[in-house]
C-alpha cells in the first residue's frame, strides 16, 4: 500500500497507519494511530491542523529523558487540550547537558547493517523496557482522539511500538514490515532535520544515509520474538499483565 502520509511543515516523517489490512478482510481504522518523528519544529498552521483538522488527543514520546531536556518543551506543549505520556525505550539515565550521554552514543563505530546489531537492538527495547511498551500501547487503546507516537526519527523506537501494535490489531507481518521500510522513503530529510538539532547532531555527523535506512530484519525480529515466545504480540502483553479485555480494547480501538 501507499504510505498515508501527513505532510505537514516541521516534520518529514509522519504517516497515519489508517486503511493497513488485518485478518478477516478489515482494515486498520483511520485517525486513530499517527506515527512521526521529533514534533520540536511544528509551526503554528501543522499544531492547528494536527488538533482542530486530524482529531490529536494524545502524544506518546518515547524518547529518552536527556533528549527531552537537550530539545526543551515543543510547540504541543502548549496545547492544553493534548495529553503528553513520556515512555523512553532506554534504561532511565542522569539528565545530562550532553548528546554523548545518549544511551546509543557507544554504538557508532558497530556494523549497522547486520542482523545481529538490529534484532538485538530492537529486541533490546522488549527485554529492558517491556514496561514502557506496555503503556504506549495503553494510552493508545484508551486515548479518546488520534495518538502521535514519535521519537527522534519515527523509525527504530516508533516502528517497533507501531508494530506490536499492528500486530495486535492483525494486520499481516509482512504489511508491518513494508510500513516499517517506508520510512527509507524519507530518511534523507530525516537526517537534515535532526543534524540541525541539539541531541543528535554530534551523533549523526559522518553517518551514511545508508547506516540509517530501516532494515526489514529489525522489524521481522520481534514480530517473530512475538510470535515465537507468545504466540503474537497480544499474548507478550498478557504475559506483562494485560487482561483478556484490555487486548481487546486496544484491538478493537485499531480496527475500522
Amino acid at each position: 500500500m501507499t504510505p498515508n502520509w501527513i505532510d505537514l511543515d516541521g516534520v518529514a516523517n509522519m504517516r497515519d497507519l489508517g486503511g493497513l489490512p488485518t485478518s478477516g478482510g478489515g482494515q486498520v481504522a483511520h485517525g486513530v494511530l499517527i506515527r512521526s518523528d521529533n514534533l520540536q519544529e511544528l509551526p503554528p498552521a501543522s499544531v492547528a491542523r494536527l488538533v482542530d483538522e486530524l482529531g490529536v488527543t494524545d502524544i506518546v514520546d518515547l524518547r529518552t529523558e536527556t533528549e527531552v531536556h537537550l530539545e526543551g518543551a515543543g510547540p504541543l506543549r502548549s496545547i492544553s487540550s493534548l495529553v503528553h505520556h513520556h515512555h523512553s525505550l532506554f534504561t532511565p539515565e542522569i539528565v545530562a547537558e550532553t548528546d554523548t550521554t545518549l544511551p546509543w552514543h557507544d554504538d557508532r563505530d558497530l556494523d549497522r547493517t547486520t542482523a545481529e546489531f538490529w534484532g538485538g537492538h530492537y529486541l533490546g527495547y522488549l527485554h529492558g523496557r517491556p514496561d514502557s511498551i506496555s503503556a504506549a500501547l495503553r494510552v493508545l487503546a484508551g486515548a479518546s482522539g488520534a495518538t502521535i507516537v514519535h521519537c527522534a526519527a519515527g523509525k527504530d523506537r516508533t516502528g517497533s511500538v507501531v508494530g506490536l501494535a499492528l500486530d495486535v490489531a492483525g494486520v499481516p507481518h509482512e504489511a508491518i514490515v513494508a510500513d516499517f521500510m517506508a520510512t527509507a522513503e524519507r530518511i534523507d530529510a530525516i537526517m537534515a532535520r535532526l543534524l540541525s538539532r541539539p541531541a543528535y547532531a554530534e551523533q549523526l555527523r559522518g553517518s551514511t544515509v545508508h547506516d540509517q535506512a530501516p532494515q526489514p530484519l529489525a522489524m521481522e525480529a520481534v514480530l517473530a520474538y512475538a510470535a515465537e515466545q507468545f504466540g503474537g504480540t497480544a499474548g507478550w502483553l498478557r504475559a506483562q499483565g494485560w487482561r483478556e479485555a484490555d487486548v481487546d480494547l486496544l484491538r478493537n480501538r485499531l480496527r475500522a
